[in-house]
């Protein structure tokens, strides 16, 4: 176009200018120019005037200040923090999600497998995916709790905590509707977790252990190998071999976009699978116990107890119950009621017995006085004491107050054969603290040898858990007591501790250790759970040998001696009144020792008793030593003498070419075993409780 300027006045001049179009500054210029001739009132009419520099001066000043501001963080931003903001870029477009690896495998003796590895399937969501406007949102976490069964108002709060995942071990119908509407869930996806499944929960939960969630602490240790939503073995074999069943996890590396959408996934680290553990357990025989137990304690309203079966030559634990018993699978399920029950249960279900709880001995302690008595040379096993029924005391300050000892029955003249098979207190009483012209071994001894014994030292299984055993000195009562209290140790105390009474406490394992060690000629071996460590082919990797903890300790004579008491108390050669006679009916040689505990309590006016039975078998080579004690109960021995009856019945049966036990077979298979059942087999099963002989203390 064209501009004109001035026309039809003095010294005014058309200007031709050829332009495209009109700039916007020279609108505002000559809206300037005609302001100005208004006020001075000429005629002077202009199109444009200059603009005053000073108008300008300020936005440009801020324009520089502004430009250099955004360039110097630009240049702090490259240079200064470049590194680290590409690399929280780069860890923004990339995530790593570690892949579990499969758990190792828990196999009894025979490679039956105890736990083995199923699936679950859990849900994880975040917050940030899911849609900003809260109606949106809520409809979304409404929909989805309803599809899992769950209330709207704790899923939200689960998925506004950032804890995932938010839904656990979802129910396979369920998993199937919700993968095909994932894409209706915007930030929530489906994990897959190994869980363990113990196939044979009854009588093996205790030994087998539990998993349980990681804590963040236990995390932060591990965070190498562990995720936050992993679960650690909390209990049994699965915590103590924890190292050994769990391996490196794999890792997948998820690549991202800015709006966080999956572009990739590649799995830059392969999962390494943990290796399995071969036990020394007989599994058969541990549900054997088992089921003998709570048949039996059943009968006789009895809730708690404790088994163990060793291998007398290598420290094998071939069968460890603990009752009562618990189903393990509660914590893989993530039933959070029955697992607040089994921690509110009265009976303590999750207390290993075995291995954690003290206990009286009674007369199970007798057989390792005997042993301390020989070794000391105090007394011969052949020499007798006239047991006439009791003792009696006179008090040291006050002759006239006498105090009497009391035991089961009159036994006569008594040597150390008869003493353990009849289970005579008033022997016990004379070599254990002394009485007449009868040297006793004195508490300091006695404490000596049942340590000998490894009756005060845990005993080093693999299993976490386990306590150390007690026995009383007289060191220990002046501190222990205060007050009015006696501080003094006394005749009595070391009378009560020579029958396994008054503040003794052992664990089971630790009485069936010590016997071991009776049986097998004097060798005290480490009870050991695992006895090798395979791969996923169950080819050796890791083979543990028997820990000896101590041997010779008493001299093999004294130890046979012991074993021939013990033997008279199975075949009745030591006399009428042998404490385990019903064993012999078994017609397998062997050595027993049966114990009461009084534990100073009544019911329906009945004592409350530990009864305990400790059997070794064949006598003259030992392939079993088998444990059985029942807590509170009020029938003495016939509470735990008929258990261990019938496992040995069960456990010595014939076997076909095999191994199946005759019991097991199905009835179409008895003519393949070879030979006829031994008749002693039927009156086993036909003999009564009430023929075994009680014991009394």
């Amino acid at each position: 176009m064209f501009g004109f300027r001035g026309i039809g006045k003095k010294n005014k001049k058309i200007n031709f200018c050829r332009r495209d179009e009109i700039e916007p500054h020279e609108i505002f210029y000559d809206h300037l120019a005609r302001g100005r001739e208004e006020k001075n009132d000429t005629d002077a009419k202009k199109f444009e005037s200059p603009i005053d520099g000073r108008f300008l001066r300020l936005p440009l000043a801020l324009a520089i200040v502004f430009f250099a501001a955004a360039l110097g963080r630009v240049g702090y931003l490259q240079t200064v923090e470049g590194e680290r903001l590409a690399k929280e870029a780069n860890q923004n477009k990339y995530i790593f999600h570690k892949v579990q690896s499969e758990r190792g495998i828990i196999y009894d003796s025979d490679f039956n497998a105890l736990a083995e590895n199923f699936s679950a399937f859990d849900l994880h969501c975040s917050e940030q995916n899911l849609p900003a406007k809260p109606a949106e949102r809520k409809k979304i976490i409404g929909s989805l709790a309803s599809m899992l069964g769950a209330d709207s108002a704790v899923l939200e709060e689960a998925i506004a905590s950032g804890k995932n995942p938010v839904a656990e071990n979802i129910k396979h119908q369920t998993l199937v509707i919700l993968e095909a509407r994932l894409n209706d869930f915007p930030g929530c996806s489906i994990a897959r977790r190994p869980i363990r499944k113990y196939a044979q929960s009854a009588g093996f939960s205790h030994l087998l252990g539990y998993m349980g969630k990681i804590d963040p602490e236990e995390w932060k240790a591990g965070f190498e190998i562990y995720s936050i939503n992993d679960y650690i073995g909390r209990d049994g074999l699965e915590k103590s071999y924890e190292t050994v069943l769990r391996k490196d996890p794999g890792k997948i590396r998820v690549e991202r976009d800015a709006k966080g959408n999956i572009i990739s996934q590649e799995m830059t680290a392969s999962p390494e699978s943990g290796d399995s553990v071969r036990l020394w357990l007989d599994g058969r025989l541990q549900k054997k116990i088992y089921d003998s137990m709570r048949k039996q304690f059943n009968a006789l309203g009895l809730k708690k107890g404790a088994a163990i079966a060793l291998n007398p030559k290598t420290g094998g634990v071939m069968a460890l119950v603990s009752f009562p018993d618990y189903d393990n699978n509660v914590f893989s399920s993530g039933d959070a009621d029955a697992v607040s029950k089994l921690l509110k249960n009265n009976d303590e279900p999750l207390l290993n017995r075995a291995i954690s709880g003290r206990y009286l001995t009674g007369s199970t302690i007798k057989p390792f006085i005997a042993a301390a008595a020989l070794q000391e040379g105090i007394i011969a096993a052949d020499k007798n004491i006239n047991c006439q029924g009791k003792i009696s005391v006179q008090n040291q300050y006050d002759p006239e107050i006498v105090y009497y000892y009391n035991d089961n029955r009159v036994h006569g003249q008594t040597n150390m054969y008869k003493a353990i098979a009849e289970s005579c207190n008033v022997y016990f009483y004379t070599i254990g603290g002394g009485y007449g012209d009868q040297e006793g071994l004195g508490p300091t001894r006695i404490k000596k040898y049942l340590d000998l014994f490894g009756w005060e030292d845990s005993a080093g299984i693999d299993l976490p858990g386990e306590i150390a055993g007690f026995v009383p000195s007289p060191e220990w009562k002046k501190e222990k007591f205060t007050g009015t209290q006696d501080q003094n140790w006394t005749d009595g105390n070391t009378y009560w501790l020579s029958i396994g009474q008054e503040f003794i406490g052992i664990t089971p394992l630790e009485v069936a250790n010590g016997y071991a060690a009776i049986a097998n000629g004097g060798t005290l071996f480490k009870p050991q759970m695992v006895k090798e460590i395979v791969d996923a082919e169950k080819k050796t990797i890791e083979e543990k040998s028997p820990e000896i903890i101590r041997e010779n300790f008493i001299d093999a004579k004294h130890l046979a001696a012991v074993r021939e008491g013990m033997r008279f108390a199975v075949n009745g050669a030591g006399g009428p009144n042998a404490s385990a006679l019903t064993l012999n009916q078994l017609g397998i040689p062997m050595g027993a020792k049966t114990g009461t505990a009084q534990l100073g309590r009544k019911i329906d006016g009945k004592d409350l008793l530990n009864a305990w039975v400790a059997v070794f078998a064949p006598y003259d080579d030992p392939q079993i030593m088998l444990l059985i004690m029942a807590e509170e109960a009020r029938e003495g021995t016939v509470a735990v003498v008929p258990i261990a009856k019938e496992v040995l019945g069960w456990y010595f049966e014939p076997k076909n070419e095999d191994g199946a036990r005759l019991s097991e077979l199905p009835p179409t298979e008895e003519a393949n075993v070879g030979e006829e059942p031994p008749a002693i087999l039927e009156e086993i099963m036909e003999t009564p409780p009430a023929t075994i002989p009680e014991e009394e203390y």
